[in-house]
């Protein structure tokens, strides 16, 4: 090897470590805000989920990944349903091995920003809410943009809701007792279900549980969000993703109903909600609006705001007090709202 190749060879070797460096001091501003016990090794890897390529990338990391713990006591089923242009849903249903029926439902919609994600995901959150309230937790694979953008899974979503509702006295369910809840994406979907459910006569909803909901596409056209949204979903994700869902680049006027629920102005009539979001959460403003206008609607609304949280933090941080707190009010809401008769006496 020659003198000037080496040389060359060492001022790379050097260059490339200030970069790393510099890389390494930016990324500790972003994560300093988040506290101790929230700190999670995958917040110093930038998540670039802003193309095509990227989200193939991550579809195919997750079918490759070992499906996520189911709680103990708890069995899940496989069901297909036909969907409304003569394809199928398929549908994982949680259930308890011990459940006094008829019991209340939960349909779960997973998040992945309307472009990624499998209900194998929710797994761990799904029986663990099966098994806490003794309830049937069903959670629907829909379809994801861009492949297939709106409405595609909220139609999904929505033929999902209707077999649960169709299948509620052979599986045991009380159908005044179905609850509709999904995280992020999944969040948002939630948000528009119940708001189409409402407008087209059912299928009915008793609660809304919407988990750092994806709600608002005019999110995409904010350039300040005050030092939130900097970890795991950022705002460029935010953007590609309402982009793939919408068809187009988000827009001031975007006239279709459902596609972004943050933007419907009357939300009354809507069935009872709780909303959690974190403090550093891309979605924390459109979220709290969201919270403050159903209450204003007469909606009956839990907000719970969690200081220092970013998106997703209960799975990355789950065993950290203030994520157990906060998938406690989560449970706890959901087991008022899903209570039986007998549940309320006693």
């Amino acid at each position: 090897m020659s003198t000037t190749t080496r040389r060359l060879r060492r001022a790379a070797l050097a260059a490339g470590a200030v970069a790393l460096a510099r890389a390494v001091v930016r990324r500790r501003r972003l994560v300093d805000p988040v506290p101790a016990e929230l700190r999670s090794p995958a917040l110093w890897l930038p998540l670039p989920l802003s193309s095509d390529r990227a989200i193939r990338t991550v579809r195919s990391l997750q079918d490759r990944m070992p499906d996520l713990p189911v709680a103990p006591g708890v069995h899940v089923e496989t069901h297909v349903t036909d969907r409304r242009d003569g394809g199928q849903i398929r549908l994982l249903v949680h259930e308890p091995d011990a459940r006094s029926q008829p019991s209340g439902a939960l349909l779960w919609i997973h998040g992945g920003g309307m472009v990624f994600g499998v209900p194998e995901q929710s797994n761990e959150v799904c029986s663990r809410l099966a098994a806490e309230l003794g309830i049937v937790v069903a959670a629907v694979d829909y379809r994801l943009a861009p492949e297939d953008p709106f409405p595609a899974g909220l139609d999904d979503c929505m033929d999902a809701l209707a077999w649960l509702h169709d299948g509620a006295e052979g599986m045991g369910i009380d159908p005044t007792r179905i609850a509709v809840g999904g995280d992020s994406a999944g969040g948002g979907l939630t948000a528009a279900v119940c708001q189409r459910a409402l407008d087209e006569g059912g299928p009915a909803i008793a609660f809304q549980a919407l988990v750092y909901p994806m709600l608002d596409d005019r999110t995409a056209l904010r350039t300040d969000h005050e030092g939130r949204g900097n970890l795991v979903w950022t705002p460029k994700s935010n953007a590609y993703a309402w982009t793939a869902y919408l068809g187009h680049i988000p827009g001031v006027d975007d006239p279709r109903p459902y596609a972004a629920p943050g933007r419907r102005d009357d939300l009354s009539g809507l069935p009872p909600a709780w909303i959690g979001v974190g403090g550093l959460d891309l979605f924390h403003d459109e979220d709290v609006d969201y919270a403050r206008r159903l209450d204003a609607a007469g909606v009956p609304v839990e907000l719970v705001v969690v200081p220092g949280m970013y998106h997703a933090a209960d799975g990355l941080a789950a065993r950290a007090p203030a994520m157990v707190e906060f998938h406690s009010s989560l449970a706890a809401a959901l087991g008022t709202a899903l209570a039986g008769d007998e549940a309320a006496v006693g």
